[in-house]
């Protein structure tokens, strides 16, 4: 069966950082694009990055770009995210996602869902 199961999450003053990880199980990992997706309390969910089969080519909300970085070990089935200068807005529960196509940003068609890992940033 497949699973994704992320960790990493915690509780974190604004300006820190985390790193979240993602361990993908039961599916052909690198033939997946890989991406995170958050959805703060009381908000719609977001799109927040995305990675191609190899790794080569990502993509970034306009929220986070610059301050975060999405990447992945093929070998370890394992997509991360790299989370810098966090801040406030940031705080969400994030959700790792495979896709077997091009993962979109609205979320529609995504095959996988991780179960989530909270993010608090204090102010």
């Amino acid at each position: 069966q497949v699973q994704l199961v992320e960790s990493g999450g915690g509780l974190v003053q604004a300006g820190g950082s985390l790193r979240l990880s993602c361990a993908a199980s039961g599916l052909s990992f690198s033939t997946y694009v890989m991406g995170w997706f958050r959805q703060a309390p009381g908000k719609e969910r977001e799109f927040v990055a995305r990675i191609s089969w190899s790794g080569a080519v990502t993509v970034y909300a306009d929220s986070v770009k610059g301050r975060f970085t999405v990447f992945r070990d093929n070998a370890k089935s394992t997509v991360y995210l790299q989370m810098n200068t966090l801040e406030p807005e940031d705080t969400a529960v994030y959700y790792c996602a495979a896709d077997k196509f091009q993962l979109l940003a609205n979320g529609d068609g995504v095959n996988y869902w991780g179960k989530g890992t909270l993010v608090t940033v204090s102010s």
